[in-house]
């Protein structure tokens, strides 16, 4: 499932840094989470292996069914934790992925007001993958609430250091992904070998053909995990060429 980082010195780095940010959560989110999230970080830095029997520690993952949250979802699960994907129903989905989030075993929610919002942002020719991804992080963290869940994960491969796992309103949101210091090719590998370098999805490919210039946004994007080595080189250009043939 997972594999150490060995002497990969920003992987390391990265991992150090998270370390310190667990620390922090630690008096919100109870020993037994502590301590298992702990030995993932270890196994990462040393190989030592974890106890992995069931956890009766719940966490709400933010679950869009794509690569990331994926291997977040199976990560999760494979450390003991009893993770519960809550998908949002957005009109842009495939039927397939919603036929995989449903195999996974995810819990659907609802934004009645998603397309007010994102619907004016394309006609105007304004980004919309900032508030597309608020709207749906609200309405996890709302259901995480509304369940009695106290942390709330996410697929996010960025978010190091502080904000790799934090204290959110009495949430402790944590960004497995990055908090594990993973690349999109140890992603790849964990969900199974198999990945379609496609960016984006038809709302945004709409907005890229109504407003070609937010396709820099975009590209802003792919360059950002590819300097924080989420990505590889030949990763991004795939990415790149994507979205500027849309």
């Amino acid at each position: 499932m997972l594999r150490p980082v060995e002497e990969d010195f920003v992987k390391r780095y990265r991992l150090e840094y998270n370390q310190e940010a667990l620390e922090g959560v630690r008096g919100y989110i109870g020993e037994k989470a502590y301590s298992r999230l702990r030995a993932l970080i270890e196994y990462r830095l040393s190989g030592k292996d974890l106890d992995r029997s069931p956890l009766e520690v719940k966490i709400a993952l933010a679950f869009s069914a794509g690569s990331d949250s994926t291997a977040a979802l199976k990560i999760l699960r494979w450390a003991g934790f009893e993770v519960v994907p809550v998908a949002v129903r957005l009109p842009q989905m495939r039927e397939d992925t919603l036929k995989k989030a449903e195999d996974y075993g995810a819990v659907f929610i609802e934004i009645p007001e998603y397309l007010d919002v994102i619907r004016p942002q394309i006609e105007k020719g304004a980004p919309i993958c900032g508030r597309c991804h608020s709207l749906v992080m609200n309405a996890v963290e709302e259901y995480a609430r509304r369940k009695g869940i106290k942390i709330l994960a996410s697929g996010d491969l960025l978010s190091s250091g502080l904000i790799s796992v934090y204290q959110k309103n009495g949430l402790i949101v944590l960004n497995l992904p990055a908090f594990l210091a993973l690349d999109k090719g140890e992603i790849i590998e964990i969900i199974g070998g198999e990945y379609d370098f496609e960016f984006g999805c038809p709302l945004l490919w709409e907005l890229f053909r109504k407003a070609p210039s937010t396709k820099r946004l975009s590209i802003q994007r792919v360059l950002r995990e590819t300097r924080a080595r989420a990505l590889t080189p030949q990763m991004a250009e795939e990415l790149i060429q994507d979205i500027l043939s849309r």
